[in-house]
This record gives C-alpha cells, sequence and structure tokens, in this order.
C-alpha cells in the first residue's frame, strides 16, 4: 500500500507541476486552484509513504516518477518538443525508480530517536545514566 500511495502522489506532483506552468504566475485562478488541491494531495501521500518507506527512496521515486509524468504529458500535449533521446532519458528515470523498488530494504543501523521521554530507542523503558540526560 505505500508504494501505491507514493505513486498516486507523484501523479499529483505531475499534475501540481503543470498546473503551475498553466497558472500564469498564479494570475488564472482555475490551474492555480488544481495546482493547490493537487499540490496538497501529493505532499500528504508523500508524507504518508514515507513512514513506510525510507525517506531518500521515497523523495527519489516521487520526484522521479513526477518529472517523467511532467514531461510526458508536455510532449504528448505539443508544449514540449519530443526526441527520441528524451523518450530515452525517461525511460532510465523510469527504469531506476522500478530498480529501487527491487532493490531489497537493508535493516537501518544505528539508534532511533525515542518518541517517549525515559524509552530507549527501542521503545523499551530506559535505565540508568543515560535516561538521567534527557
Amino acid at each position: 500500500m505505500p508504494w501505491f500511495v507514493l505513486l498516486a502522489s507523484a501523479v499529483f506532483e505531475a499534475v501540481w507541476a503543470t498546473a503551475l506552468g498553466m497558472s500564469d504566475g498564479f494570475s488564472r485562478p482555475g490551474p492555480t486552484s488544481v495546482f493547490l488541491a493537487a499540490l496538497t494531495v501529493s505532499m500528504l501521500g508523500l508524507g504518508w509513504a514515507a513512514q513506510h518507506i525510507p525517506i531518500g527512496t521515497a523523495y527519489a521515486v516521487w520526484v522521479g516518477v513526477g518529472a517523467a509524468l511532467t514531461v510526458a504529458y508536455a510532449m504528448a500535449t505539443g508544449s514540449e518538443s519530443a526526441s527520441p533521446v528524451k523518450v530515452v532519458f525517461l525511460a532510465g528515470i523510469v527504469a531506476a525508480v522500478i530498480g529501487l523498488k527491487l532493490v531489497p530494504e537493508s535493516p537501518r543501523t544505528g539508534p532511533r530517536r525515542s518518541s517517549g521521554k525515559g524509552r530507549a530507542p527501542d521503545g523499551a523503558p530506559a535505565h540508568g545514566p543515560e535516561s538521567d540526560r534527557r
């Protein structure tokens, strides 16, 4: 489910980026409204997905898919020129995103921040001098 939400958020990133270009510096209310709505949905989805997918991977996928879709849409509508070289590089972005999904996640190392006072990084109650420093 986190990957689905992340990809949907990337689609909304492409929507807000396209609407931003169509808003003429936020002077057109329609595209500006679409920009604000899509931006909100996109950021909420990215934030939620980043709770389940490492932020570096989530952000790279979000940006990569969003950018590729934005360029593909611009080429399809004729607002940006299309060329075989651009298509190859866009395919490279998509391949990199697929690669990030296929790479097994390694266990996290190092201490995590505690979410509660008096708790060790793993959530267990802290004991000893370390717990007194908080």
